[in-house]
């Protein structure tokens, strides 16, 4: 016999993962959506574009995103022994780090052209990780097909709103402050 696991031992590897990758994502993604608010008064600030869905959408669509995600990785985490393996998850660690900057540097910072370029990478990084899940499972590559999608719709969103707002906003310190200048 050549085989190392049974498909049922290969199935018991998926679902610990899962129950560690899954939440784990959504944490990351919940504390780095801490980082920065749309409630902000520089946000509210903002001239939005055409293309701005309603916020609720955001956190629908974000946790929807993140459970697939971390399933995609469990998948690619229980592939013991699969060769690629381990540049795959290091890749993806890489990707996610860029996936969570993107908050404190476009809400956090109020840097929208910042926002962008985190985004650049987020794609970039995305396209990478999506080829090295490819070598391990597919699966988990075409799982992050609608990450791919949402990630090129927020690369258009912020895109936009820099377009909108070249002076990366108004300068807004607070309701009760208002600058004079001589």
């Amino acid at each position: 016999m050549n085989v190392i696991a049974s498909r049922s031992q290969l199935r018991a590897s998926f679902f610990r993962w899962a129950l560690f990758t899954v939440p784990l994502i959504v944490l990351l993604g919940f504390v780095a959506g801490q980082l920065g608010s749309p409630n902000s008064l520089w946000f509210q600030s903002l001239v939005k574009p055409s293309i701005y869905p309603p916020p609720a959408t955001f956190g629908i669509v974000w946790t929807i995103l993140y459970v697939m995600i971390g399933i995609s990785l469990a998948l690619v985490c229980s592939s013991w022994g699969a060769r690629g393996r381990g540049i795959a998850i290091g890749l993806f660690v890489i990707h996610f780090v860029c996936n969570m900057a993107w908050t404190p540097v476009f809400f956090g910072n109020q840097n929208i052209q910042g926002g962008l370029i985190v985004l650049g990478l987020v794609l970039v990084t995305l396209l990478a990780v999506m080829a090295a899940f490819w070598r391990v499972r597919r699966l988990a590559a075409l799982l992050l097909l609608p990450y791919l999608a949402w990630a090129g719709f927020a690369t258009a969103l912020n895109y936009e709103f820099h377009r909108l707002n070249p002076d990366g906003g108004q300068d807004v310190q607070s309701s009760a402050t208002q600058r004079i200048e001589l």
